[in-house]
């Protein structure tokens, strides 16, 4: 008998205090089962063993390319920064080390839940912050409410953080069975479930391939079609399931050929980002921000975006160029900067990242 399954009878637990749920073996196997990720600050070591392993606690969110971003932004004492998505705040946090108690965080995300649980974290700093439950293209509409003319840095991490992934009530990923719900802000009206069984053959297999470069996009849309004309498509694992069938694969079959170690891309990878971006409107977020950041940078200001997915990249590297060409901004990234070996060795999932930025002129 190990020490939890011991009971001291001399110090009975008080009927008021809820016991944590128990569960099989040595090693928590769901999301819920593991209470110590979820309050990872009082398990450090937890923290360091996870990570270590390259692996992210489900209640943290690593941030990606934290050197180079301070690098090229170089945020100052005394700075008006503008963080469009805020999320965890690891880059935030960065920001408010450099600007210090005469500058100014301003802190943008459109996930209540855990935009409340930053406010919490990062109010500790002794740094002037406000926080926006909005999308990061609304950056324009604070200026007079902070009675600011323009900020001197725009930071964007575009993507979903860990901790919306690693939820599987939020639907996102395809290695959890959860509700296929994917919005990042539960305001909005449509899911996932809801597109995915009302959008059209066409509309579906589009998107899958534009917003994805999913190659087998007219037979998983096909399939899904045919399916939910006899049963709604509500739950992630039913679609991962269709995925799989509609690429010939058998799921348990692949899980065991494949080894801890294989780089190779989860077939249901690229048919469930498709859907989030779609789910959040990611891409035409992604395009008002463009549109109004430059206009809301004081002289000499600097904005740098990461991206995930290949469309967002071209979007940002696009713009920035016009950018130069229109006498918008002075510098910009030549190539987009991504993480180092080292970097994606301690968190895989920063694999993906692209980092552009530019400056205006001043």
């Amino acid at each position: 008998m190990n020490a939890l399954d011991q009971s001291d009878n001399s110090n009975p637990p008080s009927p008021n205090r809820r016991r944590r749920p128990r569960y099989s073996g040595t090693h928590p196997k769901n999301y819920q089962q593991k209470y110590k990720e979820h309050n990872i600050i009082s398990h450090p070591e937890l923290r360091d063993h996870l990570r270590a392993k390259g692996k992210t606690p489900v209640s943290t969110h690593i941030p990606v390319l934290t050197e180079e971003i301070l690098s090229y932004l170089m945020p100052g004492p005394g700075e008006v920064v503008v963080d469009c998505t805020v999320g965890y705040g690891g880059h935030a946090s960065e920001f408010m080390k450099r600007i210090g108690p005469a500058g100014k965080l301003i802190a943008f995300d459109v996930d209540n839940t855990e935009l409340e649980r930053t406010r919490h974290r990062l109010s500790k700093e002794n740094v002037p912050v406000s926080f926006y439950r909005s999308n990061f293209a609304g950056i324009a509409n604070v200026l007079n409410k902070e009675k600011i003319d323009g900020y001197d840095i725009i930071f964007a991490d575009i993507g979903v953080s860990s901790m919306q992934i690693d939820n599987p009530n939020r639907g996102m990923s395809y290695k959890h069975d959860g509700p296929l719900d994917m919005r990042m802000d539960d305001r909005l009206k449509r899911t996932g479930a809801d597109l995915l069984n009302t959008l059209s053959e066409e509309q579906l297999s589009k998107a899958f391939w534009e917003l994805a470069d999913e190659p087998d996009h007219q037979e998983i849309t096909h399939l899904i079609v045919t399916q939910r004309a006899v049963h709604p498509i509500t739950r992630t694992l039913q679609l991962v399931q269709l995925i799989f069938s509609a690429k010939g694969l058998i799921l348990k079959r692949w899980q065991q050929q494949r080894t801890s170690k294989s780089s190779s891309l989860h077939p249901a990878a690229r048919t469930f980002q498709a859907l989030r971006i779609l789910v959040n409107d990611e891409l035409g977020s992604l395009g008002e921000l463009l549109r109004v950041a430059p206009y809301c940078l004081r002289p000499g200001g600097r904005i740098g975006i990461i991206s995930f997915h290949s469309g967002e990249d071209r979007l940002i590297k696009q713009s920035f160029r016009d950018g130069v060409r229109n006498g918008i901004y002075r510098l910009v990234a030549q190539n987009a900067i991504v993480p180092q070996i080292k970097e994606i060795v301690s968190n895989p999932r920063s694999a993906s990242a692209k980092f552009r930025w530019a400056v205006k002129p001043l």
